[in-house]
């Protein structure tokens, strides 16, 4: 267990190692390309974000399906490889269409971590699988923190570290160093899971005629289950849905905001301060999720635990563009106030969507089949959505500013609170 957890936690650094830096990197990918006008230089960072999460829903459930026939730890191994290719290709593209190719195959090639979580289903009794759970969701929150710190660290050695980085190669080639630091930590989890990481899945429980394309007919199904699910499920997952669409909103232009100029309304921040930021944010999600969410769940309702979860993300997410450089403490406050809300929401949301598909009779794996499917297309849609309304607003004036795009990202996770408001009328919180 503790070899699957290094194996997760090295992937989450190596996903987020490049948050720092993928806006600067795309926008100067963009400007070479022709895209001068800043509108359209800008929606392109929102199409490459999306390109990864739809490789990874297209082709994680077939990777799921493999692991399945031929067992978890050679899909583990893959996805390793897939990750050390390309993340170090990342690095070397000069072109918008090759680091928006590359980005779709990173994760079309990484299914680790819906396969570990099979792995843990696999080698855990009903009474472990919850703490080895919580295990892989705290690997995320670490990886979280320290990939965006190594990210902005390593971005343009040639001027922070110097040195032998003081060369006309490492000059044009900004991003390159901490895509081959990740690189190497994912070739060094390969290692390591080579060597040390046993098959969980027994051959006699392998299922070797299962067609490897019936996992991605599964997933689309899954969003059809909505129709069939109790009333209160399908607000539940519609709850989580908008809330997710709101938080990618903001992922994907976050940085477009504080890496503008400050005599346009940005901060002006480069990319080891942006790392500093999520690093921030992923230092509170352990925080909340490993400390405070267990004595505030114990005292109160979870259905007022995550309509708070949401206000405070929704409140602060709003906030963002009002930040300026003489009110940084502030904007210190703001993404406390979106992080905890983001902490409280996803650990009460899963608790209540749980208990109403226990209460209603069920199938818990149809429900959070449905909730992951949904997910899923938030997360698409959601960096598309946000650069498209940066682009279209960015330069406008009046209401229709750069300001138009958290603002809009906060109307929709009040959404969720609109449609959780069925939940909280209810007044036995046993039944849900």
């Amino acid at each position: 267990m503790v070899i699957l957890f290094l194996v997760v936690l090295i992937d989450m650094i190596g996903f987020t190692l490049v948050i720092p830096f993928l806006t600067y990197f795309i926008q100067d990918l963009a400007t070479s390309d022709g895209f001068s006008n800043v509108g359209e230089r800008d929606r392109w960072v929102g199409i490459v974000f999306a390109s990864y999460t739809l490789g990874q829903f297209l082709f994680t459930p077939l990777l799921g399906s493999l692991s399945d026939k031929i067992g978890r730890r050679p899909i583990l191994l893959f996805g390793l490889v897939s990750n050390t290719v390309f993340l170090i290709t990342f690095g070397l593209a000069s072109a918008l269409w090759m680091a928006l190719l590359v980005r779709f195959l990173a994760g079309a090639g990484n299914g680790n971590i819906a396969v570990a979580r099979a792995y843990v289903g696999d080698i855990s009794s009903e009474e472990q699988i919850p703490a080895r759970m919580g295990l892989i969701g705290a690997s995320f929150g670490l990886g979280f923190m320290i990939g965006p710190f190594l990210g902005g660290v390593l971005t343009d050695p040639y001027t922070v570290i110097g040195g032998p980085f003081e060369t006309e190669w490492w000059s044009s080639h900004p991003y390159f160093l901490p895509c081959l630091f990740a690189g190497a930590l994912s070739a060094a989890s390969f290692l390591l899971a080579l060597r040390m990481l046993p098959e969980s899945l027994p051959e006699d429980e392998r299922k070797p005629d299962i067609e490897a394309s019936k996992g991605l007919r599964d997933e689309l199904s899954k969003l059809l289950a909505i129709r069939d699910l109790s009333p209160t499920v399908r607000r539940l997952i519609l709850v989580n849905a908008s809330f997710l669409l709101a938080i990618t909103m903001m992922h994907a232009t976050l940085i477009l905001f504080t890496a503008m100029p400050v005599d346009n309304g940005g901060l002006g921040f480069d990319e080891m301060r942006n790392g500093y930021i999520f690093a921030v944010v992923g230092l509170i999600g352990v925080i909340v999720q490993g400390w405070l969410i267990r004595p505030l769940a114990r005292r109160y309702d979870p259905r007022v635990l995550m309509a708070v979860g949401i206000s405070m993300s929704a409140i602060g997410l709003g906030w963002i563009p009002y930040i300026t450089t003489e009110t940084q403490a502030v904007g210190v406050f703001v993404i406390v106030l979106i992080s905890t809300g983001h902490g409280l929401f996803g650990p009460t949301q899963s608790t209540l969507l749980t208990s109403a598909a226990k209460t209603h009779g069920i199938e818990l794996g149809r429900a959070m089949g449905a909730q992951e499917g949904f997910g899923a297309l938030s997360r698409i849609i959601g960096p598309v959505l946000a650069a498209f309304i940066w682009a279209e607003t960015v330069d406008g004036t009046g209401i229709w500013t750069y300001h138009t795009v958290f603002r809009a990202a906060g109307l929709v996770a009040a959404t969720g609170l609109i449609i959780q408001f069925g939940l909280i009328r209810k007044q036995n919180p046993g039944v849900v």
